[in-house]
């Protein structure tokens, strides 16, 4: 079954152009899937049943993969199935009456500005990697772009002289502001760091590793804890709460939704709502804590 699984990844690749990161996320829960499968003697795709399939979600939800998790791989394997319904060779989709579990929407973490401020005075030194980790930093807050729009970005992306980025989202593009903090950071990366750090003159990446190649999403993930640490910042810190607290501070600040919306890249309105209420209740919270009558 592995063999489908390539063949359904290489018709994502060529015929969807779905990006890297949705290829390695489906192979991802389909080779788990495959294995599962194997233990029940089905080695086949075109051979699944109803049956194997509420077992497998079964299996999921005993051994305490999260709603989110079973989610998203009930949605892969819907689609590797519909695949096959499409070419002709099934004729039903035996994942079709999976149900996905209630996701509880918990509201994402946000920094304070202080506490962004600190963060982004980590990397404070001159050494190549410090420049390209300030830089990087200093551009994620600056734009609220996504890890992998960040890291996938080329030197071309970027406008100096005017002070913004065009942002790559699969189909999309979009183009962000960022201000003189953001600009000079990467002033200083482009003039001392980034041509010793490349490995090949030919590399387009913006940020490149210590290896000269593109920045990896694991080696970013690694840097963001490694100065969230360094700053004393105790909130659980990921890649993505760099996004969000961009998008509450600038709601917190009176930008407007629209603005915050295109900035961010949401296809919906309703999505970036929800930094209106996550600003209203930090706001909140900052009262309480601060205010002498409160």
């Amino acid at each position: 079954m592995e063999d489908q699984v390539l063949e359904f990844i290489n018709y994502l690749h060529n015929i969807k152009k779905a990006s890297e990161n949705t290829q390695l996320s489906y192979r991802r829960d389909l080779l788990k899937m495959v294995a599962f499968l194997k233990g029940r003697n089905v080695t086949d795709a075109l051979k699944v049943t109803e049956q194997d399939m509420t077992a497998y979600l079964l299996y999921l939800e005993k051994n305490g993969f999260t709603p989110a998790t079973i989610s998203r791989n009930i949605a892969s394997i819907k689609a590797f199935f519909h695949y096959f319904v499409k070419e002709g060779r099934i004729d039903s989709n035996p994942a079709e009456n999976l149900k996905a579990p209630k996701i509880i929407k918990k509201a994402p973490e946000i920094l304070t500005m202080n506490e962004v401020v600190k963060l982004l005075e980590q990397p404070s030194g001159n050494t190549p990697k410090d420049l390209r980790d300030k830089a990087m930093l200093e551009l994620l807050y600056a734009t609220g772009m996504r890890v992998t729009e960040l890291i996938t970005l080329k030197t071309t992306d970027l406008n100096l002289s005017m002070g913004y980025v065009e942002c790559h989202d699969e189909d999309k593009e979009r183009i962000i502001p960022f201000g003189n903090e953001a600009k000079q950071a990467l002033l200083k990366y482009l003039a001392h760091s980034r041509e010793v750090m490349v490995e090949s003159k030919d590399e387009t990446a913006l940020f490149v590793n210590c290896s000269g190649v593109p920045m990896s999403r694991q080696g970013f993930w690694k840097l963001i804890k490694y100065y969230a640490k360094k700053a004393g910042i105790e909130t659980d810190i990921t890649p993505h709460t760099l996004r969000h607290s961009f998008a509450a501070h600038l709601v917190e600040n009176g930008a407007d939704l629209k603005s915050v919306q295109e900035m961010l890249g949401h296809s919906d309105i309703s999505t970036t709502q929800m930094y209106v209420s996550l600003s209203k209740n930090h706001l909140k919270e900052v009262y309480d804590k601060t205010h002498p009558r409160h």
